[in-house]
C-alpha cells in the first residue's frame, strides 16, 4: 500500500499506509523506526516536544498553517 501523507488544518502531518517502507531520520541521521505502526502524525508548528513526533501542543499555541501551497512564478 502506498503511503499517504494528509496535511492536517492546522494540525499534523499524518502519515498512513506501509510505514515499513518509509525511511525516517532524525537531524543527525540516525533512524527513527516506525515498523509496526499504521499510522503516524508528524509535528508542523515546531512546538512538539516529541519531534518529529505531534503531541497536541499546536491547539495550545495557536497554530496556524497556510492553507495551499504557494506556486512559484516561472
Amino acid at each position: 500500500m502506498a503511503i499517504k501523507m494528509l496535511f492536517t488544518p492546522n494540525g499534523p502531518i499524518a502519515v498512513s499506509g506501509d510505514l515499513s517502507e518509509l525511511k525516517l531520520t532524525d537531524s543527525t541521521g540516525q533512524p527513527i523506526d516506525v515498523s509496526g505502526e499504521k499510522k503516524i502524525f508528524l509535528c508542523r508548528c515546531g512546538g512538539s516536544v516529541t519531534k518529529p513526533f505531534c503531541d497536541g501542543t499546536h491547539t495550545t499555541i495557536g497554530f496556524q498553517a497556510a492553507e495551499a501551497a504557494v506556486m512559484s512564478q516561472g
